[in-house]
């Protein structure tokens, strides 16, 4: 580990238990120090608050691999485009950082730290603007109308959007949603299919609770409705030069980038076997059944074993979705794809791990997917 991220992790160890407040100091500053900020975000800040601590914990986490740090900040400062942030905006943004910081580590922060914190937010903000640079031909985001909508139960939705302009995505991807149900409030969703002719993207959304951005999306969007999608990212795509086979480990709608790599590898796909794992709690919870029955009736290479976590009395195996799966190995010789929350693909990773699949053949993007 470098000298410039054990510094980081160390400090960021001193405040992640109190991360709510250290967000909340940080954006009262950051409204305080240029009141025009405000405009660019939420009435309500709760959730944006914990997208901000998303974001430190991921470039903390990849401050040592360069290219997964560039290539997460560069995706990340075209994301922003969508925010309207320009240049001078990091200026503001990284000296009220180093102020909440100071303020929420207290007497463990010293010079060590500060100039640690000042030298990669340096890098962050530099990198972002090049990104956003480097994106300027682009759309800062895209309109798309609502075509389809299918409610699965009380909290899951499956819909369809036609963007009015072409959304240049990779399978596996994600891009930020925003629905005038829920203005300036934008949420992190897996495109659930491969690119197609006609440009329509398929979304899966799961409501937590009666607000917020998903809530919106199962319970409110109608067909004829006008969305927002913010910039394509993520890094879990198809290893097209690898000739080994494949595991797919899903958990919840972390099914929908999995679908979308699955659809991708249809199109070319003659020799290696792909088995998709698909963990929900109950067997109500399984939906898109009849659209991954369908692809496995057609590519005999592929194989669908549905997992329940707290349903026992199914024929399907019972489990956490990532204990299933270790368990049907060995897989000494095969890649992973692991999509869900968080929560899902940390146990799944370390479930994996002790099963003795190498960690680099273990790809994933942890987004909280709704």
């Amino acid at each position: 580990m470098s000298t410039l991220a054990r510094l980081l992790k160390e400090s960021w160890t001193c405040v992640e238990d109190r991360g709510d407040t250290l967000a909340a100091n940080f954006y009262a500053r950051v409204f305080l120090a240029d009141p025009q900020l405000r405009e660019l975000f939420p009435v309500t800040m709760d959730v944006q608050r914990s997208r901000l601590l998303e974001a430190i914990v991921q470039a903390v986490q990849t401050v040592d691999d360069p290219d997964a740090f560039a290539a997460y900040l560069t995706s990340l400062g075209r994301d922003h485009r969508k925010f309207h942030a320009r240049p001078e905006h990091y200026d503001v943004v990284g000296n009220c950082l180093i102020a909440a910081l100071t303020e929420h580590v207290g007497a463990a922060w010293g010079p060590e730290f500060e100039q640690a914190w000042r030298d990669a937010y340096g890098v962050i903000a530099a990198t972002m603007v090049a990104g956003a640079a480097e994106a300027a031909d682009l759309p800062a985001y895209w309109h798309a109308e609502v075509i389809h909508h299918e409610r699965h139960g009380a909290d899951l939705a499956q819909f369809t959007v036609r963007p009015l302009d072409p959304v240049p995505y990779r399978a596996g991807q994600y891009v930020s949603l925003e629905t005038s149900h829920q203005p300036r409030l934008w949420r992190s969703y897996s495109v659930a299919n491969a690119p197609r002719a006609d440009g329509t993207l398929d979304f899966h959304a799961r409501a937590i609770g009666a607000t917020g951005v998903s809530s919106a999306l199962v319970r409110k969007l109608q067909p004829g409705d006008m969305i927002r999608i913010g910039a394509p990212m993520g890094s879990m795509l198809l290893d097209l030069s690898s000739a080994r086979d494949m595991v797919f480990v899903a958990g919840g709608t972390g099914l929908a980038p999995l679908r979308a790599l699955i659809e991708q590898l249809a199109e070319t796909n003659r020799s290696r076997a792909a088995y998709l794992f698909f963990g929900v709690r109950h067997s109500e919870d399984l939906y898109d059944v009849p659209t991954l029955n369908a692809l496995t009736a057609q590519h005999p290479w592929l194989s669908f074993t549905p997992v329940l976590s707290e349903q026992t009395d199914s024929a399907h195996p019972h489990g956490l979705v990532g204990e299933v799966c270790a368990a049907a190995g060995p897989w000494p010789e095969h890649d992973f794809y692991v999509a869900g929350s968080a929560a899902m693909v940390r146990a799944t990773r370390a479930r994996l791990t002790e099963a003795g699949v190498p960690f680099d053949r273990i790809r994933y993007d942890a987004i909280t997917t709704g």
